[in-house]
């Protein structure tokens, strides 16, 4: 008889994702072992991930790891694991700030930080960015608030908040804003930057690759023309930017760049990378924002850029508007990104155990 093992987690939704948040402990130490329990919670690999919870797509095959935190003045560690929907695959090597907006309440939850009143700020230290981020919770008496009226692009209803102020963003895989020190290089004839703000990345303009940079979702993935040339730049970048080969991984993320055509800043289409996001990610978010406003960038002739160090950019993409609070200082390549913040909603979703065979578990 094939025995099953029980293991304790909540799903959320966080943003505009959604997975299993477990408690670091509950899952295998072994790296190896993690990832194959990981992958049967899941259900992966199989196109519908019929027999696991994951959703049969890139934004809901999504895990994160939490623990209480041993770091001066962090309150738990976060990591975060990308579950491939068809492949045996597991990708610690990204962020996800959309889970990780979900984080904070998973740690309240859990007991590993205590309420604080209205509302509690929970330190975070992301071990996939080596990076911090303060998530402020709505609370009460009770616990986590999870009602309320935010309104996130990407998400029916409305939410309470969860304020996402990130820090030590630059850098967040190369050390470098800028991590081959140029603003403009070329990649197969096309014009990119190569930048690193919360996740590393590379961003073109839309036109250069024969699109207007506002086409849906459905529409680029229909184009494996597209595709295939711009995960043959992907991978240049890569190299270029000191991440090895590239071949099979998440890193860089791509993104293709537009003027707006509404209240935004900016338009984008961002790359998961082997399909198009249905909205925004938030730690794509930060480095798109950087972009935009870095004169000298990509983005020179598209975006519009807000005046001062202290400023909100709006993202148009597929699903509406991303805000992003970017504090900076300086211009150009000596432009210095001091913060950068974002408002997401989480919302619990079921609380238990997920069961997969036991003989995964060694």
């Amino acid at each position: 008889m094939t025995r099953q093992a029980a293991i304790p987690c909540i799903l959320i939704r966080g943003g505009t994702s959604k997975g299993p948040y477990f408690v670091t402990t509950d899952l295998p130490a072994d790296v190896e072992t993690r990832d194959k329990v990981l992958l049967a919670a899941m259900g992966s690999p199989d196109a519908r991930q019929i027999d696991g919870v994951g959703g049969a797509d890139t934004l809901t095959s999504k895990v994160a790891m939490v623990q209480p935190s041993t770091r001066e003045g962090v309150d738990v560690d976060y990591l975060f694991a990308q579950v491939s929907v068809t492949e045996s695959f597991v990708d610690t090597a990204p962020s996800c700030g959309n889970i990780l907006s979900g984080v904070g309440p998973f740690a309240i939850e859990r007991g590993m930080v205590k309420i604080t009143g209205e509302e509690t700020a929970v330190t975070i230290f992301n071990i996939n960015t080596n990076s911090r981020i303060e998530a402020i919770v709505k609370t009460d008496a009770d616990g986590v608030v999870y009602d309320g009226d935010t309104e996130i692009a990407g998400v029916p209803g409305t939410a309470a908040p969860v304020r996402l102020n990130f820090m030590d963003i630059v850098g967040s895989k190369t050390g470098k804003l800028l991590p081959t020190g140029s603003l403009v290089e070329e990649i197969d004839g096309v014009e990119v930057t190569l930048i690193d703000v919360a996740v590393p990345m590379m961003i073109f303009r839309a036109a250069d690759l024969g699109k207007t940079g506002h086409e849906t979702p459905a529409e680029l993935d229909a184009d494996t023309d597209f595709f295939a040339r711009m995960e043959a730049m992907r991978k240049i970048a890569g190299e270029r930017m000191g991440l090895g080969d590239v071949t099979g991984k998440v890193i860089p993320k791509v993104a293709m760049l537009a003027a707006p055509r509404g209240e935004g800043h900016i338009a984008a289409r961002y790359f998961v990378p082997q399909n198009t996001h249905a909205a925004f990610a938030v730690t794509g978010g930060l480095c798109v924002s950087t972009c935009a406003m870095l004169e000298g960038a990509i983005s020179d002739g598209l975006a519009k850029r807000p005046e001062g160090d202290d400023r909100l950019v709006l993202i148009e993409h597929p699903s509406g508007l991303l805000d992003v609070a970017l504090k900076t200082k300086g211009s150009g390549a000596d432009l210095e990104v001091v913060s950068g913040g974002a408002i997401r909603t989480a919302r619990k979703l079921m609380a238990g155990e997920i069961y997969v065979p036991a003989h995964l578990l060694g």
